[in-house]
């Protein structure tokens, strides 16, 4: 497959036959609101304040050279040479014709246009609803959508079978498949799916709460037995559906992947998480919106012991965190050790959910993580670190810069927390939060208002695991009963407030 993914020079892009979306992270010594001009050819293309641009209307397999300008000098150059045009399989037409009525199911024909899709070609989804169970994607093809195309999965359970091997909230275990599934799970090799792109203007959906509730239900009858006999465990959990939720599959599972360009579509619904990549690389998302409001343990987009996975300009309003940052779970977490580093998240915005979150499933290590440019105002949880006293492994080198958010905490949990506990608590360092806006309220489930801290840092009992090396600078916090209630710290060492300002604020609707 010609490659797509080109990166260089603190440059990034992906490209097709006519497009290249290209960005970057946001310079040290930048400014809230910076301005960048995008040379083309050494010919100026367009200017932004964004850290990411897009060209149009270029010619296939065609070199291109980019250069990033702005006022502290030059980001570098990249090389990109676009795609060949990718002749269409359309999905309706010979040999597949495949209904979009919303009615037929149409499994097996577009199970069959995937297996037939070459490197040269794409699957494409004219205007319709196209009524499926899962599928199965392969290395070096392509998913094209078009506007009003909607790739809409089943709520029965029997759909998404045969069970697969996956990793829910930490653990390594048999799932239902997901809608659409990539690679195949495997902690201890790299990557087996390779250059596939999801884009398009459409949506790709599931059965969402009613799929999720009848395959907990199904599966707490087949564990039924199980259950009764470890009462103390269930009791221990979130709730009663905890246990035999955790075999819900993902709207889009990534196992062992490598180079995964998602870009312009909708993702909704998902019987848990929605985007999850685990043991994967180079995975890109961008300018596409993610829905799961109302279902439980609805991420919206999760990396999960994976690396260089990027996500920006895209919309969340999930029934969970928008974006969680994991890599397995005590003591499994610990033993396979595949850390999780160089995530970049930038210029989201959050209309309902948790916001975003790193852990707590953290046991095998989470590093260099940056965020700026994102708004996650109207959250439950804003920005957060979480973990349990039993998970081990650490989370370190965060960055936040010019970002709304609802409050920040980093802290330890109590839930999710079964399993056997590591010799030592998690290492909790070396957090930098510059020019935040900080509300101290967050919107819960019920969709009010509730006041909180701005600022809530609680590490662990036990002396060298408290939360340490954190740095506020330039930071608002809206009045909330006064100071005294705006920062909460316990067992914490070596945080600094640098040029903190307290103003009135009104939560934003």
């Amino acid at each position: 497959m010609p490659n797509h993914y080109f990166s260089q020079n603190g440059l990034t892009a992906c490209c097709t036959d006519t497009t290249i979306t290209l960005f970057w992270d946001k310079p040290a010594p930048a400014k809230a609101v910076e301005n960048y001009t995008i040379l083309l050819n050494d010919t100026a293309a367009g200017t932004t304040d964004k850290t990411h641009f897009t060209l149009e209307h270029l010619h296939p397999e065609t070199e291109y050279v980019l250069f990033v300008q702005w006022r502290g000098g030059g980001m570098g150059e990249l090389t990109v040479r676009t795609t060949s045009a990718k002749h269409r399989l359309d999905v309706t037409a010979a040999p597949y014709f495949a209904a979009g009525d919303g009615k037929v199911m149409n499994t097996s024909a577009l199970q069959k246009a995937i297996d037939d899709c070459t490197e040269t070609e794409c699957v494409y989804f004219p205007a319709g609803v196209y009524l499926t169970g899962a599928l199965r994607l392969h290395s070096n093809m392509e998913l094209y959508l078009d506007e009003g195309a909607v790739l809409q999965g089943t709520a029965n359970p029997e759909d998404y079978l045969p069970r697969i091997p996956s990793r829910f909230e930490g653990t390594e275990m048999e799932c239902y498949s997901s809608l659409l599934n990539l690679g195949t799970l495997d902690h201890t090799a790299g990557p087996n799916c390779e250059n596939v792109i999801l884009r398009g203007k459409g949506t790709i959906a599931s059965g969402g709460k009613l799929l999720a509730s009848r395959i907990i239900e199904s599966e707490r009858e087949r564990l039924k037995e199980y259950l009764a006999q470890n009462a103390d465990l269930v009791s221990s959990c979130e709730n009663a559906d905890t246990i035999p939720g955790r075999v819900r599959p993902r709207l889009v599972n990534m196992s062992n992947c490598r180079n995964i360009w998602m870009q312009g579509l909708a993702f909704a619904n998902g019987a848990s998480w929605n985007l999850h990549m685990v043991y994967s690389d180079q995975i890109v998302t961008d300018h596409c919106t993610i829905q799961s409001d109302g279902v439980w343990n609805g991420d919206g987009w999760d990396p999960d012991s994976s690396t260089n996975c990027t996500i920006f300009a895209c919309e969340f309003c999930t029934g969970d965190d928008a974006v969680a940052i994991k890599s397995g779970k005590n003591p499994e977490g610990n033993a396979i050790n595949r850390p999780t580093k160089h995530i970049r998240v930038f210029d989201c915005h959050s209309g309902f959910g948790h916001g975003i979150c790193i852990g707590s499933e953290m046991s095998g290590g989470v590093e260099d993580v940056k965020i700026w440019d994102c708004d996650m105002a109207v959250s439950t949880s804003g920005l957060e670190i979480k973990a349990t006293k039993k998970r081990g492994g650490y989370v370190r080198n965060v960055e936040v810069r010019d970002c709304i958010l609802s409050h920040v905490m980093v802290h330890s949990v109590g839930y999710n927390d079964d399993g056997i506990g590591s010799d030592v608590p998690p290492v909790l360092e070396n957090f930098r939060y510059e020019r935040v806006t900080l509300l101290g309220r967050f919107i819960d489930h019920d969709h009010m208002w509730h006041p909180c801290p701005a600022i809530e840092l609680k590490g662990f009992d036990e002396p060298g695991y408290e939360v340490k090396l954190v740095r506020f600078k330039d930071v608002i916090l809206e009045d909330n009963n006064g100071p005294a209630q705006n920062i909460q710290m316990q067992h914490c060492q070596n945080v600094s407030f640098e040029n903190v300002t307290v103003r009135a604020g009104v939560p934003p609707k």
